[in-house]
């Protein structure tokens, strides 16, 4: 073969070992931080995970509740419920680039998994509001029961499942039509809501009725209902929120509010295994990439438990400002 060629395709092929490492390097890389909202400093304050130090403070619009990641983890959206707005923040230099108007009251939002819209629950106005990133707009409105809160796009990016609080219900929104194809009651005042990775299954927190309700997500009927009787604490204290699974489905950590625990669930069985006693009113909650850590935040407490998840214990406990509500963890 002619040097020349020999030559521009040894180029060509460290070329595309090099742009391979590049993309690769550019969806893999992980800021290493830990993030709390706390809804009344108007703050999301980051921590490095590693040590859980204080990294900074960032100022957001007020009332910040709710976050999510973009996939490549540059942006962190934050609901800021009393702005109306959902701030979008710049990971990299730690700053608010942008702020989305996004009608009244969004308690909480999720984002499709091929990040074209936004799909965020106004409280104060029944409503959901979808958003195109693409185009930078609101698209539509949908209606829904009163307070909506809970909101999940299906990974297979075909329905959003809306909890009201009010109507004590999961709305089943088609995402091609926008459209509501099914109400399904639950328990007293339902919050968050989780699917199972096979998409089964639906779990959905119940804060007042102090439940989990199971749902096929097929038939739209319930097949289970979760309670919960941590030791020394009374019924009316037991307030499920949060909910976090493992990637393959096993486990299910759930915040039980005023309880002042988590509860850990084997999922296939529905049987809880566990409590871990973490901090006052037990509410946001999310696991680290690898799973070894399980981080809570504790609105009454004003703090963020670290537990160590194979000795189901607290191993730090850090101030996390005023009434830390969300917490997401890019490690």
């Amino acid at each position: 073969m002619n040097k020349f060629f020999k030559g521009m395709k040894f180029g060509l092929q460290a070329s595309a070992l090099a742009l391979s490492l590049s993309v690769a390097a550019h969806v893999q890389a992980k800021s290493g931080y830990v993030f709390v909202s706390s809804e009344k400093d108007d703050v999301v304050t980051v921590f490095d995970a590693k040590g859980m130090n204080k990294v900074t403070e960032i100022k957001t619009s007020e009332r910040p509740r709710a976050m999510q990641l973009s996939k490549d983890g540059s942006l962190l959206y934050v609901a800021c419920g009393d702005d109306d707005a959902i701030d979008v923040i710049d990971v990299a230099a730690l700053k608010v680039k942008k702020s989305i108007d996004i009608g009244e009251d969004p308690d909480r939002f999720d984002i499709s998994p091929d990040e074209k819209f936004l799909y965020a629950s106004n409280e104060d106005d029944g409503l959901v509001t979808v958003y195109s990133l693409e185009e930078d707009k609101k698209v539509a409105e949908i209606e829904v029961g009163e307070e909506p809160e809970g909101v999940l796009v299906s990974p297979d990016n075909r329905l959003v499942y809306v909890a009201s609080e009010v109507a004590n219900m999961i709305h089943v929104i088609d995402v091609e039509s926008r459209e509501i194809i099914e109400n399904i009651v639950v328990g007293n005042r339902p919050r968050r809501m989780e699917l199972t990775p096979d998409l089964k299954e639906l779990w959905v927190s119940n804060e007042v009725g102090g439940t989990i309700t199971i749902l096929d997500t097929t038939t739209y009927e319930q097949t289970a209902e979760l309670s919960f009787a941590p030791k020394g604490m009374r019924a009316e204290s037991i307030s499920p929120v949060g909910m976090a699974m493992t990637k393959d489905g096993k486990l299910t950590y759930v915040t039980l509010g005023n309880a002042n625990h988590v509860a850990v669930i084997e999922t296939a069985t529905h049987k809880v295994l566990d409590y871990i006693l973490v901090g006052k009113r037990a509410w946001g909650i999310s696991l680290n990439d690898d799973e070894s850590r399980l981080y809570v935040t504790n609105g009454k407490s004003d703090d963020l438990a670290v537990i160590d998840t194979e000795r189901l214990k607290v191993i730090k406990s850090v101030p996390a400002g005023r009434v830390p509500h969300d917490v997401v963890v890019d490690d």
